[in-house]
């Protein structure tokens, strides 16, 4: 054991200095959702459409009669046999929000660009009841910036979480591209998580993980914001548990979660 070790009275004096930094800690996240809320919102004048198990929607029609829209938006391709893991990882808690969020003038929806017969069997196979769409056949995921195009993957034009390289699933485009005739190399984690989507690794980066929010006023639709990539930690429930657990994230093993269904049991 390398860990310290030490008295209650030990532990306690650093239990306190822990504290006034968590409390510091969550004063600043207060004025960071603050400084969210005054963003300017940006008026959506495009009718976008979606495929829902209730039919067809547009944007408007996902507010459900409510003022405020949270969209995640779920990396699950048109060529994905299964919904990203990481992603699934997130959706495990969406079930018990959205009923809170409903009853607080906020909708809810997953958006995804796989067909919306796919996105229901996927959904009824984790066990989920939150809504979500199909945006295959719009541009709702290419303007919000979390689906690109080969040809844009190839020319390493992919912008994404507002910057231009960077990023993990950055290594399938531009010059990793060019400078490989067979795949390009990848970092593991994503490899793993195209595996477990059962995607070809450079069509699954395509795809990327971002969460937006939009307002209904006089029935004009606004969006408000987007975040993306680490962005995204707060709403990963399981890492605010581990970040409090004695080992944290304990991630040098690389990727251990699994969709839900697929841990051994035994």
């Amino acid at each position: 054991m390398t860990h310290a070790i030490g008295t209650r009275d030990i532990w306690l004096d650093a239990r306190l200095d822990l504290l006034a930094a968590e409390k510091d800690l969550t004063r600043r996240s207060d004025e960071v959702a603050r400084l969210r809320q005054r963003l300017p919102w940006v008026r959506v004048d495009k009718t976008y459409t979606f495929e829902t198990e209730d039919g067809g929607k547009t944007l408007k029609d996902l507010f459900g009669g409510r003022s405020q829209l949270m969209v995640y938006h779920f990396m699950f391709g048109p060529d994905y046999k299964a919904g990203c893991a990481s992603c699934s990882a997130i959706a495990d808690s969406f079930n018990g929000v959205v009923v809170h969020l409903q009853n607080h003038d906020v909708a809810f929806s997953a958006v995804s660009r796989a067909p919306a017969a796919k996105l229901q069997a996927f959904k009824q196979r984790m066990g989920w009841t939150f809504p979500w769409a199909s945006s295959q056949s719009g541009d709702f995921n290419y303007d919000f910036n979390v689906s690109f195009t080969e040809e844009q993957q190839r020319r390493g034009t992919i912008e994404y979480n507002y910057a231009r390289g960077g990023h993990a699933m950055d290594a399938a485009d531009g010059s990793s591209m060019a400078a490989n005739t067979t795949a390009p190399v990848m970092p593991e984690v994503v490899l793993q998580n195209a595996a477990m989507a059962g995607a070809d690794p450079v069509a699954y980066v395509r795809e990327r993980p971002g969460m937006s929010a939009f307002v209904l006023e006089d029935g004009v639709v606004y969006h408000t914001y987007s975040t993306y990539a680490r962005g995204l930690d707060g709403l990963w429930g399981m890492y605010q548990w581990l970040d409090r657990a004695p080992k944290g994230r304990n991630e040098e093993a690389g990727v251990w979660w699994r969709h839900h269904d697929r841990y051994d049991r035994g």
